[in-house]
């Protein structure tokens, strides 16, 4: 595990490669919560701070894959947090999950002795106190908007505080060697959706760049998502 500060209130906690961000105000909020086994030492680390995990009062998923949801079970006995998803990744028929080929896993999962497996994928509606449908603001950050990314997954969502010029983009971008990519296409529903969102993300003022994998862009992120632009031809 490693972490960073982002900002004077804002870190980034990596376990296993998987990025998770906590926001250090009068309450405490968690953007994502990494694979399972990450709840210990993200609670070890808000204990670090100084501060108690009952103190979580929000958590925040930018989509439904495993890397990001693996630890809300663990983190919900100790968290009285409502957790706050995107309508999309988490209103999903029993046949399917939000994967590639997720149709045929879908149905896989289904069968009798692997229905319970499900779970481990993906966390549903019952495990959402708040649905997003995109626009929202919470009061962090100076307000942290909900922009809806899609691409990676039907709902994946990206966070946008206008105040820092920050942008908290989950994997609806890729990082590697410091060059923003398209999110994988191994591991993304739609990758010509995925095309729309990075336009979209260009068009916003950022400085500073958060992604699901990998260290922050600390400045002038902007450039890098036109950069980005220009390379594919969007």
């Amino acid at each position: 595990m490693y972490t960073l500060k982002i900002l004077p209130n804002l870190y980034q906690i990596t376990i296993r490669y998987a990025n998770i961000f906590l926001i250090v105000e009068k309450n405490l909020t968690l953007i994502d919560t990494g694979f399972t086994g990450s709840a210990p030492l993200i609670i070890d680390f808000i204990h670090k701070l100084g501060r108690r995990p009952d103190e979580v009062s929000l958590i925040i998923l930018t989509h439904n894959h495993l890397d990001h949801t693996g630890g809300l079970e663990k983190l919900r006995q100790v968290m009285t947090a409502n957790v706050a998803a995107h309508k999309d990744d988490v209103f999903i028929p029993e046949k399917t999950i939000p994967y590639p080929a997720g149709n045929v896993v879908g149905l896989l999962l289904r069968t009798p002795g692997l229905s319970s497996f499900r779970r481990k994928f993906v966390i549903g509606a019952d495990g959402v106190d708040r649905v997003l449908e995109g626009g929202e603001v919470f009061d962090v950050l100076g307000g942290l908007q909900v922009v809806p990314t899609p691409g990676h997954t039907a709902g994946c969502i990206s966070l946008y505080a206008p105040r820092h010029k920050l942008l908290l983009a989950g994997d609806a971008l890729n990082k590697r060697r410091d060059i923003l990519r398209l999110p994988l296409k191994t591991v993304s529903t739609d990758v010509e959706v995925a095309k729309s969102s990075v336009r979209r993300m260009a068009e916003m003022d950022i400085d500073i760049l958060c992604v699901g994998h990998g260290r922050p862009i600390m400045q002038n992120a902007s450039e890098n998502l036109r950069a980005l632009v220009k390379r594919l031809r969007l």
